[in-house]
């Protein structure tokens, strides 16, 4: 590489560095594991009589909730009720400690499970355990110290349990509910638990996940339900041959669905991949924070599914350290419906809802906690993702925007080598989708390479890249929305920090930073534009060039009021034509100094308009950006008023 290009590259990331926030918050933070070995396989449902039996003993309460159960299924389960009064165990826990081998069945009759005997706090050796702290305020145990104290986090802890499939005999999930009541981080944790199969229940009301899964090749997750949590309904970590089917999630301060760090197995691999690690379909989240996440989400299909009601419809992101399988690759989202999702959750951090203890801030009855910033109104958000594969969805009714693809520097996920910082972003497909009735098809920053759209009629730049043609590789996003990332990332629940200028938490018009910028550059050139028009321009042309670039500064404004517009291009089209007749006009080095600037902008109209220039590392607007700020300090020094003797001497 050219050493002019190696400085290019460096200054930009040291820009990267000063500009972006410099410690991301950790959604989720875990012990530090390794990706399975690939060798298992998605187990598969069993049916037959039970090996294990969970119920409670009030027999009256039993009746009425199988009263309206189809007879067949209200037969079976007054057989099963009779069973297990008599060997039977009143607690999950109590059965998944009996079970001692693989290929076991243990099945949950209706009722409601409150598991006593997991709720107390820890005390003696595991009121004092010696483990790091997570920012989120839990310990972060080894595997070793879940087994040895496995109530400390989990109302049911299973724990390196090998095929096992744990089954409520309902007639839905709302029949049989494990409830952790706030009291523990999760209700259910799977650790190690290869070949786990869970169908036909609901988990709900933790301080962090209803169900986690964790290290385990080979889980599924069918006919569930979770609810009502901090932070996820459904949490999957480091694992392999997945599947969620025919599930469902809502009320979640994260995501109601989050395969995270699904095996990195398609990595380095193009768009035909040879099979997932996980698949989704059939499921619906909705009404929490996102309907779907996953950072370091690699190789996640997700199909045939519903998100709905969100704050954002679906996330995937490299934005948080910690997570094996960065940066995020190869998921694939198809025939899925992810509409309105526009939810105000952010309401109740302002007014200190979500302050009070979880118990409190009524979950129940709607309300969300948002644990991190993110643009709402969106269907599907990639932060630093490649070679994903968005085809054939419906996506409607978002306020902002139905994609959004954003690039996000190596050292954010704590690499720190300078050749990773531009390594996301990249080879994103979004092809066949239905888009109707959002408030515009695509956002991009504009970093990345071999990104491109199809069937896309308003976006932010106007000119994305199609398929099959020659797309733009820029090294860096566009100086603007930059700078908005910066801000609006520095979101904090735990501290209530809503940053003011960010249009994700309600600010708007003059408030947001955006604008601001564009009033306070176009408040600038306007002022030289006139002091230039009245002391320098002689010329007939003078006073119509000056008009031309007020109103392109005047539509610089209007522009950023309404970035899905064709307005910036114009604004910067007109800006150019005045810099461009202006320079002519005045000539010498000072003149052509303008007419190139004038040139750049009417440059970045047609890059941000018609057509995205290939072969250019950065935008034309960084350049543009960097001689304006030149340009004024140099137009200042021109239209200073001159004293008498050096004025004759200017005219002579």
């Amino acid at each position: 590489m050219p050493l002019i290009a190696r400085r290019t590259l460096s200054l930009l990331g040291l820009i990267l560095v000063l500009l972006l926030p410099a410690s991301a918050a950790l959604a989720h933070e875990e012990r530090e594991v390794k990706l399975p070995d690939g060798t298992g396989s998605v187990p598969v449902y069993r049916q037959g009589e039970p090996d294990l039996l969970v119920c409670k003993t009030d027999k009256s309460d039993f009746q009425r909730r199988i009263a309206k159960f189809p007879d067949e299924l209200r037969q079976r389960n007054l057989r099963l009720f009779a069973r297990c009064q008599k060997e039977g165990f009143r607690h999950l826990q109590e059965a998944v400690d009996r079970v001692d081998g693989p290929g076991m069945n243990i099945a949950i009759l209706p009722g409601l499970y409150l598991e006593e005997p997991g709720q107390p706090a820890p005390t003696g050796e595991c009121a004092d355990l010696e483990a790091r702290w997570s920012s989120w305020g839990y310990q972060i145990l080894s595997y070793e110290q879940q087994v040895q104290c496995p109530h400390n986090q989990n109302l049911v802890a299973i724990l390196g349990k090998k095929d096992l499939q744990i089954e409520g005999t309902g007639a839905g999930p709302l029949d049989v509910i494990i409830d952790a009541q706030y009291r523990k981080l999760n209700a259910i944790r799977a650790d190690m638990t290869d070949g786990v199969y869970f169908r036909n229940f609901t988990a709900q009301r933790t301080t962090f996940n209803s169900l986690y899964i964790l290290a385990t090749d080979g889980f599924v997750i069918d006919r569930m339900l979770t609810r009502w949590n901090d932070e996820y309904g459904f949490l999957t970590f480091a694992s392999d041959h997945g599947l969620y089917t025919d599930c469902e999630s809502y009320g979640n301060g994260d995501s109601g669905i989050y395969p995270g760090s699904a095996s990195n197995i398609n990595d380095g691999l193009g768009y035909e991949v040879p099979r997932y690690a996980i698949e989704i379909r059939r499921c619906k989240s909705h009404h929490n924070m996102v309907g779907y996440s996953g950072t370091a989400g690699d190789s996640v299909w997700v199909h045939d599914s519903e998100f709905w009601g969100n704050l954002a419809g679906a996330t995937m992101d490299s934005a948080f350290p910690g997570h094996p399988g960065l940066p995020q690759n190869h998921a694939k989202f198809e025939n899925n419906k992810i509409y309105d999702n526009n939810a105000a959750y952010y309401e109740h951090v302002r007014d200190g809802t979500c302050a009070k203890p979880p118990a409190e801030r009524g979950y129940e009855k709607g309300v969300v906690c948002p644990q991190i910033g993110l643009p709402p109104g969106s269907g599907i958000i990639t932060a630093g993702g490649n070679w994903n594969v968005f085809r054939n969805n419906q996506i409607w009714g978002h306020d902002n925007a139905a994609f959004n693809l954003m690039a996000v520097p190596a050292f954010i996920r704590g690499e720190e080598a300078w050749d990773k910082q531009f390594d996301t972003s990249h080879h994103n497909l979004y092809t066949g989708n239905q888009l109707k009735d959002n408030g515009a098809d695509v956002y991009w920053d504009g970093q990345g390479s071999a990104n491109c759209w199809e069937g896309v009629r308003v976006a932010s730049p106007a000119a994305l890249p199609g398929c099959g043609a020659t797309g733009p590789a820029r090294v860096v996003a566009e100086p603007v929305k930059l700078v908005q990332m910066y801000l609006c990332n520095d979101y904090s629940i735990g501290e209530r920090r809503l940053p003011g200028g960010c249009w994700w938490f309600g600010s708007s018009g003059l408030a947001r930073v955006e604008v601001q910028l564009a009033l306070g550059g176009s408040v600038v050139l306007a002022l030289m534009a006139v002091l230039l028009w009245r002391r320098r321009l002689r010329s007939r042309w003078a006073l119509p060039l000056t008009v031309v670039g007020l109103a392109g500064l005047a539509l610089d404004v209007l522009g950023a009021l309404d970035g899905y517009s064709v307005l910036p291009a114009a604004a910067l089209a007109l800006t150019g034509l005045w810099l461009l007749g202006a320079g002519w006009i005045m000539r010498g080095a000072f003149g052509w100094f303008t007419v190139v600037l004038g040139v750049l902008h009417l440059v970045d109209a047609f890059d941000r308009a018609v057509w995205m220039l290939p072969l250019i590392p950065i935008g034309p607007g960084w350049i543009r950006g960097l001689l304006t700020g030149v340009w004024v300090l140099c137009a200042v020094v021109v239209v200073a008023p001159r004293r008498r003797a050096e004025r004759e001497e200017a005219a002579a």
